[in-house]
């Protein structure tokens, strides 16, 4: 997974304030208008965006299909015959491949703007919010299937996570010390886990579901840990007063 970068960078690259604190706003350059937002790797994130009806859709349209049982479990899994379970293996099949083909354009929309140098303020603002969507999409769908005290402590924390960090990049921005809460290595291996997680958790085998269990409590200790390395960072400035 990619690094998630300030997501209000706007502040820092479209308004500028003088000696006299009047704020003027900053002119866009030839080079910024002729560029159009609609490039290769936004286009890869709005894709991902999407994305998340057609997850949503799947995981509970027709009703008729199995959601929530264990797709594939022990008794049955060495069986020929797929007849009694294929309604809700079909399903999980492709929630999981959503989710993947999610990950993936998260990966290749970094990739290309770097590539092709054509990184933007949009896209920084975007991609990190594409992210947290499918995420939180998919803890709250696994929460439904799976009401255990585990899943929802790990739903809480890392969307909770997620509105905190981002509000306070947001503030970070406004000072001008955005980088000072930059994505770390951490917080880089907790993203890593969690997508392991909700994708084996989202097959929903029987013989998975420990594994599941264990990346996500990894995930969110990785969570916490993050978060707390971001505050940590914040913290010179949270205290001061006025």
């Amino acid at each position: 997974m990619l690094s998630y970068p300030p997501l209000l960078c706007l502040y820092e690259t479209g308004f500028a304030m003088t000696e006299n604190t009047h704020l003027h706003t900053q002119e866009p350059s030839s080079t910024q208008n002729t560029k159009s937002i609609f490039n290769l790797p936004n286009n890869l994130t709005i894709a991902r965006i999407l994305m998340i009806p057609l997850f949503v859709a799947i995981a509970y349209w027709p009703p008729s299909m199995g959601i929530g049982m264990p797709a594939i479990s022990d008794n049955v899994i060495a069986r020929v015959g797929m007849s009694e379970f294929s309604d809700s293996l079909v399903r999980h099949l492709l929630l999981t491949g959503v989710f993947i083909i999610a990950a993936i354009t998260d990966w290749l929309d970094g990739y290309f703007a770097r590539k092709l140098n054509v990184m933007s303020a949009f896209g920084r603002f975007l991609d990190p919010v594409a992210d947290k969507l499918m995420v939180a999409v998919a803890l709250i769908i696994l929460v439904q299937w799976h009401p255990n005290i585990i899943m929802a402590i790990a739903a809480i924390v890392i969307i909770s996570r997620e509105i905190a960090v981002s509000a306070l990049r947001e503030w970070m921005a406004e000072l001008g010390k955005s980088t000072s809460v930059a994505v770390s290595y951490v917080g880089k291996l907790k993203t890593t886990f969690q997508m392991v997680a909700i994708t084996v958790l989202l097959l929903n085998w029987e013989s998975l579901e420990t594994i599941g269990y264990v990346l996500m409590v990894a995930a969110v200790v990785l969570t916490l840990w993050s978060m707390m390395i971001y505050l940590r960072a914040a913290w010179p400035y949270l205290k001061q007063s006025g």
